[in-house]
């Protein structure tokens, strides 16, 4: 890690996708064939949602933004207690920490391989998927953990397979710790343990890492870690009337275009993800792509903020006019000619201008044919 960028806050979000049923007639990914840049597929292409959270409009960051779920790592989140619940689980004590380190330990430096929190012994690889999950109850009451009696088809499949969710909590018993985790995150910890749960680490894929710009959404700068997770249901929510306004479950075609039309805001990193997410209306295809290829790392993006005519542009790592001592990355592509950008006019039009080849076997956005036209 930068450590220039110690003094930034550290957090972590969930992409969460639900499956949903096609409508008789709807088209999959098997007849839209390879997207490329072609065009965004229609919204009944998908066979899955996106959970989107609206943010209060009293919030001192991006008030009224829709965003995934997520939020600050917790000291509690790298608490040595954790430790404890996962030996509660298995006769191999720590086989789950153990199996998401070496992951980490076959790959690229990556967002949370050097966030060790000092004296803890629970690798940033898990406390920031702990920290995701913790802050996805909290905003959403989605709460994605594995019983007990699962255990041996988790650790055997090694999370190898859509995660089911559990529904045998009852409403109330969620709406009691809920509050009780919002209260105190450590609180997350004392659950787990009276409800014999774990938090379900290996359904979480590492998918992104973004940075704050400079002089952005008030000043406050950012450090997070994306994950992405697949259900194969869509889970139980329930409605948060303080921090998060309202939620909602829509396919990613489906935000881009309300985005468009101005019904709701959406940050550039949500609609630079939500763009990559149209390459794959199936969830399964998803789910393989996302735990295929997170093993392969991540690269932190910084983006950097320039002023052109009456655009703001937001360069990536890549561009050609990326600055170097930022990042070194060159994303395979001849930096002379290399575009990896968004060109924002105003708030609600944000146009992607792109010709690089993505780092660690990721996937670019798909296009619109309007912007096909920039490069």
């Amino acid at each position: 890690m930068n450590h220039s960028l110690r003094h930034w806050k550290e957090a972590a979000t969930l992409i969460v996708a639900a499956e949903q049923r096609l409508s008789a007639g709807s088209v999959t990914s098997r007849t839209l064939g390879k997207l490329g840049t072609q065009h965004l597929p229609h919204s009944s292409c998908f066979d899955y949602n996106i959970l989107l959270l609206k943010r209060s409009g009293k919030s001192g960051f991006m008030p009224n933004a829709y965003v995934f779920p997520g939020g600050l790592v917790d000291s509690s989140d790298f608490s040595i207690e954790w430790l404890d619940i996962f030996r509660s689980f298995s006769s191999n004590p720590c086989l789950g920490l153990r199996h998401v380190k070496q992951n980490a330990d076959t790959r690229p430096p990556i967002f949370a391989t050097d966030r060790l929190k000092l004296g803890s012994p629970i690798p940033g690889e898990v406390a920031f998927r702990i920290c995701a999950l913790r802050e996805t109850f909290e905003e959403s009451g989605v709460l994605l953990v594995v019983p007990k009696t699962d255990e041996k088809r988790l650790l055997k499949n090694k999370g190898g397979t859509t995660h089911q969710g559990i529904n045998d909590i009852c409403s109330e018993e969620l709406k009691k710790w809920r509050s009780l985790v919002i209260k105190s995150p450590s609180n997350f910890i004392r659950m787990c343990r009276e409800l014999e749960v774990l938090p379900n680490i290996w359904a979480l894929h590492e998918w992104s890492n973004w940075l704050t710009p400079e002089g952005r959404y008030g000043g406050r700068r950012f450090d997070t870690a994306f994950f992405i997770c697949c259900l194969k249901e869509i889970p139980h929510t329930l409605q948060d009337q303080k921090e998060i306004e309202l939620f909602q479950w829509s396919t990613p075609t489906e935000v881009l275009q309300s985005y468009e039309a101005e019904e709701f805001w959406i940050a550039p990193p949500q609609f630079y993800e939500l763009s990559r997410l149209c390459q794959f209306p199936s969830l399964n295809d998803l789910h393989h792509f996302a735990s295929e290829r997170a093993i392969e790392g991540c690269e932190q993006w910084l983006p950097v903020i320039t002023v052109e005519k009456d655009h703001h542009i937001s360069l990536l790592p890549g561009d050609k006019l990326y600055p170097v001592n930022v990042s070194e990355s060159s994303m395979g592509h001849d930096r002379s000619s290399a575009l990896h950008r968004m060109v924002i006019a105003d708030s609600y039009h944000i146009r992607l201008q792109i010709n690089i080849t993505p780092k660690y076997k990721h996937v670019l956005p798909v296009l619109p044919l309007s912007s096909k036209s920039l490069l």
